[in-house]
This record gives structure tokens, sequence and C-alpha cells, in this order.
């Protein structure tokens, strides 16, 4: 196993990468991403899945090419400091950890809503404090895990979507690609479900962990982000099959009712745990995510410089790892952050600006900076049309974390003066 100048140990493949890709893409937003976005867009709601997949690939690619040249933690974080400058990679990291934290507590409330509905709390608390554990460990152990995981999620959608397909309820007439929901709803329906493709960032933020970074990332982003893309398309046609886009965007728990209303009610439970696992795996790899971009932000003294420390023996930025575990557990145990999804678009949408804005600088020719373009533009306009709280508090939290930058610059220069 070789290390990296930082300390932290590569030990991850393409197959891993992979893996921690789509133990973030796969995930819980399958099971809820749905119903908002159907409420949005109407019968637009495949529309809106193509937009979000395009401006996906647009990101993912930008962010490939740029992971393969800087293959350090802190992904856009280091792409936006080392392309454009320190303030737009700050701006990309302060977007990332402020949004992904708030990610996280929902993740862990979801577990807890699924597992034990009464005590919701309790349970999400128990399970940061258990992935932390699991993180702490080493990156191998977490990616074992999600391996795991994303084998349970992929056995239960795979069910939920043949179970719905071939049942009597099924009608290819409720797939109408019609937007009833007018471009502004297919844009804001594209908005929130592109929050659930967002995880192939992680793979990217663990760059000094993978094994061969300029051959694994640009392999393992494409290839995590195809596979998550096929899996909602399917799912996405096997619940509109049944339940129709007015019914879908009425569900309280949109898989779980599909399954119901295509005749197979014993199906929902499975659904119902698969829903819990689901969850865990996203966390799991949203802790994994947040932890190593403060790693990046610590060692620039954007963050406190203590928590930028390394573990001797697991090669883990252990400190950073325990902050961010601390403060997702304390959000758990006391904010119901479930409506976060559109603030936390909000975050990863500019984070992927920067991104985008990043790989533009690394060719002058036209055609290789039509991908950039596209993909800057496409996270513009579907940040923008998000519900509009959730672009206040996302652009109120962008101002906040600029002045504090700017402010620490300020002080910065008066003590090298002094």
């Amino acid at each position: 196993m070789t290390a990296s100048a930082s300390g932290l140990r590569r030990t991850l493949g393409v197959g891993d990468a992979v893996v921690v890709g789509l133990g973030s893409m796969v995930g819980a937003g399958i099971f809820a991403a749905l119903t908002p976005a159907a409420h949005a867009a109407g019968s637009g709601l495949l529309l809106g899945l193509a937009v979000a997949a395009v401006v996906a690939y647009c990101n993912a690619m930008s962010s490939a090419r740029l992971a393969a040249l800087y293959p350090a933690s802190g992904g856009t974080y280091v792409y936006g400091r080392e392309r454009l400058g320190e303030f737009w990679g700050y701006l990309a990291g302060w977007a990332f950890v402020v949004g992904k934290t708030a990610s996280c507590a929902a993740m862990a409330l979801t577990v807890g809503t699924y597992v034990w509905p009464g005590q919701a709390h309790a349970v999400a608390v128990a399970a940061v404090v258990a992935l932390t554990a699991v993180n702490y460990g080493g990156v191998q152990k977490s990616a074992w895990l999600t391996r795991l995981i994303v084998a349970v999620v992929l056995a239960v959608l795979a069910a939920v979507v043949v179970g719905c397909l071939v049942s009597g309820e099924a009608e290819v007439g409720r797939l109408d690609i019609g937007a009833s929901g007018g471009a502004g709803g297919v844009l804001q329906a594209a908005g929130l479900l592109f929050f659930a493709f967002a995880g192939y960032a992680r793979i990217a933020t663990l760059g000094e962990e993978v094994r061969d970074p300029a051959r694994t990332i640009p392999r393992a982003i494409p290839l995590a982000l195809g596979i998550a893309l096929v899996v909602y398309a399917g799912v996405a046609v096997a619940v509109l099959s049944v339940l129709g886009s007015d019914g879908l965007g009425d569900a309280t728990a949109p898989l779980a009712d599909a399954v119901r209303a295509a005749g197979m009610p014993w199906l929902a439970p499975m659904v119902r745990i698969g829903a819990a696992v689901a969850a865990l795996g996203s966390l799991l790899a949203l802790i994994l995510g947040v932890s190593r971009t403060t790693l990046a932000m610590a060692r620039d003294r954007h963050l406190p410089g203590a928590l930028a420390a390394v573990h001797p023996r697991f090669q883990v930025p252990h400190r950073a790892e325990l902050a961010v575990g601390a403060v997702v557990a304390v959000l758990a145990a006391t904010v119901d952050v479930r409506g976060a999804i559109g603030f936390s678009s909000f975050g990863v949408l500019a984070y992927y600006a920067v991104a985008n804005a990043s790989a533009w600088t690394l060719d002058s020719s036209p055609v290789a900076r039509v991908v950039p373009v596209v993909g800057l533009v496409g996270c513009a306009v579907l940040a923008f049309s998000l519900p509009g709280v959730s672009v206040v508090v996302g652009a109120g939290v962008l101002v906040v974390g600029a002045v504090a930058y700017g402010v620490r610059r300020v002080v910065r220069a008066g003590d090298e003066r002094g």
C-alpha cells in the first residue's frame, strides 16, 4: 500500500471508488426525492430527471479531469484554489461543508424515522456515532460497509421495479412526458433530483486515498454516475407507471405507496428496510466527504489547524471526522432538517459551478470548453430554480462565508504588518 505525502493511505481501486460514489447517489434520495420533484414538474418528471442527468454528467466530466490533475483531499476546494484563486476554492469548500453537514443530519433523521419513528432523534444520533467510528477505523472499512449497503439497496430497488412493471396496475399511458408543471416546474424538479446525483463528488474528495488517481478517478466517476442514472430512470418509470404523476406528487412514501398500489403490500416492509439502509449508506459517504474537505480547509487555516491532523495508525483525518460527527450528532438530536434538501442542493450546485469554472481553464479550445460551459450554466439555472426559501438561505450562507473570508484576510494582513 502506498501513502500520499500527507499520510493518508492509498487503498481504493476503481471498484471501491465506484461503490463509494454509488453509496452516495443510490441512497435515501431515491426513496424520497421523487415526490417533491413530481409535485413540481407533474408529468414532466422524466424531463426533469433528464435535465439533472445532463448537468450531472457535465459536472462529473469536469470533476474527473480536475481530480486526475489534483488528486488531493478536498475536491473542488482544491481545484478552485489552484485554477481560480484562493477565494473561489474557499467558497466552494464552504458551500460543500455547510450544505453537506445539513445533509448528514437529514440522512441520520431519515434512518431514525424508518427504524423507530417514535425515537427518530435518538436513533439518528446512534447512527452518526456508529458510522463515525467506522470511518475512524480507516477508509477501507468504510468502503467495505458501503459495498454491503449498496448491494442491499440495489436488491430492494430491483424488486420494486420488477414488481411494479409486471403488475396489472402498470400503464404505459401514465408515462406521459409532457411538462404539465411548465418549464419552471421541470427545472425545479431537476434541481431537487440533482441532490441525489451529487454523490460522485465523494470520489474526488477521497483523492488522496485512491490508488493511481490519474487513471482511477476519471474511470470511477462516469461509471458510478452511469449506474446511478440507470437505477433512477428505472425506478422513476416503474413508480410512475403505477401511481401516475399526480399520485406520485401526493405520495408520502413513494416507493412503498407504489408497491401497495401494485398489489404487493408484503413488499412495503422491505422497502422500509431498504430506505433505512440507503440512508445509512448516504450518511456514511457524506461523513467521509465532509471530513476530507474539512481536512483540506484546515490545512490552509480556513478552519482550525488542529483539524488537519492525520491519525498515525489509521491514516485518516481523525480530528476532522470526530468534529464533523459531533456537529452532525448535535443537529440530529435537536433539529428537524429533513426539509434541507433544497438548501443542500443550492450549496452543491454552487460547489459544482466552481468545479466547471475551474475545468474551463484547463484547455482554451472551444470544443474542450463546451462541457464545462454547459455544466456552469446548468448549475446556475438549477440553483435559482429551486424553491425561494432554499435560494435565499443558500445565498445567505454563501455571503456569510464570503464575509468571514474577508474578515480573516484583513486580520491576517494586520498581523503581518504588526
